[in-house]
């Protein structure tokens, strides 16, 4: 069973669409016990940070998202979710994440021409073959939305980069743990193929 990680922001539904298409199943909740039950889980987000890290604590759900971690569930982090895994997030002030992964989220500090928000189809660059890209070359397009990008302190957590006035990571990959900044279900046929990779793993 995949569960849905429901704080209150978010595209959950469109995920959940998503995961439909390619053929697995998944639950939207907020319950501790149904998050222990699944098999895999995934954080998606849309938002503040501060508002969404407030949101998980307010409901209890630190703790399930560190515990299933550390099982070895399959777990995938996108956008936001990406986001509040680091160890803290300089937006509009400094706020502490989950820390489950080493490093912080900054602002793009990019040239005039570049736009902030980062928003489009952009391309991932493998710095290592993640098994959720199975399937997924070098140069595919997946879409952006966000001002802020994180930066892990140690850079083998690094699983694709994309280029946008500099490279940033924006997909990250130890054992278990996959996060992407970008959105696979808005991302038509390289997204729905890494949900479906992610829905197949092995537990």
């Amino acid at each position: 069973m995949i569960a849905i990680i429901d704080y209150g922001m978010g595209n959950l539904r469109s995920v959940q669409k998503a995961l439909e298409r390619v053929g697995h199943a998944a639950i939207i909740t907020s319950d501790p016990v149904e998050l222990a039950r699944a098999d895999r889980l995934l954080l998606p987000g849309v938002g503040a940070f501060r508002d969404a890290i407030d949101a998980l604590r307010t409901r209890k759900l630190v703790e399930p998202i560190r515990t299933a971690i550390a099982d070895g569930k399959p777990f995938l982090g996108i956008c936001l979710g990406l986001q509040l895994l680091f160890e803290a997030s300089f937006e509009d002030g400094e706020y502490e994440g989950l820390s489950v992964v080493p490093g912080k989220v900054v602002r793009f500090n990019v040239p005039h021409d570049f736009k902030v928000p980062h928003m489009g189809w952009n391309q991932i660059d493998h710095r290592r073959r993640a098994p959720i890209f199975a399937g997924i070359d070098d140069g595919a397009y997946f879409y952006f939305v966000h001002s802020y990008y994180v930066v892990p302190r140690d850079e083998s957590w690094t699983a694709v980069e994309t280029e946008y006035a500099q490279p940033f990571c924006s997909g990250i990959w130890r054992d278990n743990l996959f996060a992407v900044q970008f959105h696979p279900e808005k991302s038509q046929d390289a997204g729905l193929r890494l949900l479906k990779n992610f829905s197949e793993l092995p537990t």
